[in-house]
């Protein structure tokens, strides 16, 4: 298995007595290999060449052979360092990505936080020519977002001055899809009585509070090019429907939203991930917690012929520290 992961060239009957230092004849190891090959543990890609293992090799090497080898802790202080409390949230997830990228070689993906109860601490309006609106939220203690809306009419200074007074004098601390329904029902109850400031706010809120756009769920990807080196002998379509899937996010955070509430880290090895075209890659996932709440997947996707035993505690140990990170 070292050889193939190595250079991901079959291994012949001869390089594996080599390997593994034992007495025994070439015969014997291909009548061996012969018999995982009817397993469907083991194929070989052309007539006359050694093996490679199969999804399913793969995956009883993984579940059943491997042994994970521990993180050094001087690597986990300059994680901590890198991934810094002091951050915003998605400088804190774009680190997360690289980091992983770059001591694992390979694509690193990390959703966004899903913030299912995102709580308003502070909101301003800035008025944009052609009737926009820049609405700068602030939510929970320190997500940040901004949003262009627009709107059917110019709104001048002073009216979304008023217009923000109200909404961090009356709602700040409460949960934002709540403060626009609260809103929202209040005009429909009162629309006759409602003044023009208040007109003003719920025209406004009702935009930059809407769930377009706020707490949907995304994900960042780093390294992708890592994977031309380790595709070099793959057919070219496969490698062009690999970056599709970065592409396809409702596909990836399909994938996540599957690892989210898992407990520890998921593998999927080739076609287990769900996707066409995916072939000889994995995927590699950790949920990271706030609060003991899971808000989001930390991954690497790779090759499938990727050291295992150093990828999994790398991803493991980085969700958990990004997890850290956002609940301080």
């Amino acid at each position: 298995m070292a050889s193939y992961i190595d250079d991901g060239q079959p291994v012949g009957s001869k390089q594996l007595a080599q390997d593994a230092g034992l007495d025994i004849s070439s015969a014997t190891i291909r009548n061996v290999m012969c018999g995982l090959e009817k397993k469907g543990l083991v194929i070989a890609p052309h007539t006359s060449a050694g093996r490679i293992p199969t999804e399913q090799g793969l995956r009883l090497f993984v579940d059943s052979l491997l042994e994970v080898q521990p993180i050094e802790e001087k690597l986990i202080e300059q994680l901590q360092q890198q991934l810094d409390p002091d951050m915003e949230v998605n400088e804190l997830v774009n680190n997360a990505s690289q980091l992983v990228s770059e001591m694992t070689q390979m694509a690193g993906v990390v959703s966004v936080p899903k913030h299912t109860h995102a709580k308003l601490r502070h909101i301003e309006f800035l008025p944009l020519p052609e009737r926009r609106i820049l609405a700068i939220m602030v939510t929970n203690k320190k997500d940040v977002q901004n949003k262009v809306l627009h709107l059917d009419r110019e709104y001048s200074a002073d009216e979304l001055q008023h217009a923000a007074n109200f909404l961090n004098q009356q709602f700040t601390g409460q949960d934002v899809h709540q403060i626009r329904e609260s809103l929202l029902k209040e005009l429909d109850n009162s629309r006759q009585a409602v003044d023009n400031v208040m007109k003003v706010v719920v025209e406004v809120a009702d935009k930059a509070l809407s769930n377009d756009d706020i707490n949907q769920p995304e994900f960042i990807v780093q390294g992708e090019t890592n994977l031309v080196r380790y595709n070099k002998n793959t057919d070219r379509k496969q490698l062009q429907h690999l970056f599709e899937i970065f592409d396809r996010k409702r596909e990836m955070l399909g994938l996540f939203d599957r690892c989210v509430h898992s407990d520890g880290v998921k593998i999927f090895i080739g076609h287990e991930a769900g996707f066409e075209g995916f072939g000889d890659c994995s995927v590699i996932t950790a949920p990271y917690s706030i609060g003991g709440n899971s808000v989001g997947v930390l991954g690497v996707i790779g090759p499938a012929r990727m050291n295992y035993d150093k990828v999994i505690p790398v991803v493991e140990i980085t969700a958990k520290l990004l997890g850290d990170a956002l609940k301080q």
